[in-house]
């Protein structure tokens, strides 16, 4: 599910009902780069409520296996709700913490240990990834209740801004380019289809989220360095291999992006 050259862009929308040219796998690998050092962004633990773990563990191992160094953070703050994954629903006896949920992918020393959001700095890393998840539009931003006039957590729209001004990419899958297309200008994105067209492969079910995004101003531009893809915007049983080939492509092109 690479960020293909597919617009968002009105013009364009008929290619991507047409085309799912982001589900396509694209081999060869674009070198290693055993000094490069990405910020990871999660939102929470699990996918109706914060950061989805498929592609949490996808991102760091398609990092690892490229070389990258990589530091996990999250913003210390209350989560907007808590969701029972069995049920699908809110579960209103819990309150958690989207820093102390977003732990449990670290291992909790070195590298590997979660860090506050708000330490993150821009001069210390080369490029940023924000998975995908719910917690994208329920704990890094206000998109859940307020749609395209939705805020960001202030450290989220400070991070986006100031490696967007330092010219280092911005990673982004699933839901969470909508992060980037709220405070940065005239970008290109994939998110997916406009038409939820089912087929044996799956179904494109959050076709609302990607009209809002255009109505953000989304376009193409390749000179913003924002690599985005699908993911499980696009829904399905049996074919994972796919999201995880897509996450393994967008990191490809991301540390390509790094080395120039």
């Amino acid at each position: 599910m690479l960020a293909s050259r597919a617009h968002l862009a009105k013009q364009a929308a008929a290619m991507l009902v047409r085309q799912p040219a982001c589900l396509m796998h694209h081999g060869g690998d674009w070198g290693n780069w055993g000094n490069t050092n990405i910020a990871v962004v999660f939102s929470g633990c699990g996918w109706w409520d914060g950061t989805d773990i498929h592609e949490a563990a996808y991102t760091m191992y398609h990092l690892s296996r490229n070389g990258a160094r990589f530091q996990i953070f999250a913003p210390n703050q209350q989560q907007m709700h808590v969701v029972d994954h069995m049920k699908m629903q809110p579960s209103s006896s819990d309150n958690r913490n989207v820093m102390m949920e977003s732990a449990r992918f670290s291992h909790g020393q070195g590298m590997m240990q979660m860090n506050d959001l708000s330490k993150l700095d821009v001069n210390s890393f080369d490029a940023v990834i924000f998975p995908g998840g719910h917690g994208v539009v329920k704990n890094l931003s206000t998109f859940s209740k307020d749609g395209k006039d939705c805020k960001l957590n202030n450290d989220v729209e400070r991070i986006m801004k100031e490696f967007h001004r330092s010219r280092k990419p911005i990673g982004l899958s699933s839901m969470a380019p909508l992060l980037a297309c709220r405070v940065l200008p005239n970008l290109e994105v994939t998110m997916g289809y406009e038409r939820d067209e089912s087929s044996r492969w799956g179904r494109w079910p959050n076709t609302t989220m990607v009209q809002a995004v255009k109505s953000m101003g989304a376009y193409v531009d390749e000179k913003n360095k924002v690599i985005s893809t699908p993911t499980f915007m696009w829904e399905t049983d049996y074919h994972y291999h796919y999201i995880f080939d897509g996450i393994g492509n967008m990191v490809k092109h991301f540390m390509r992006m790094t080395a120039k």
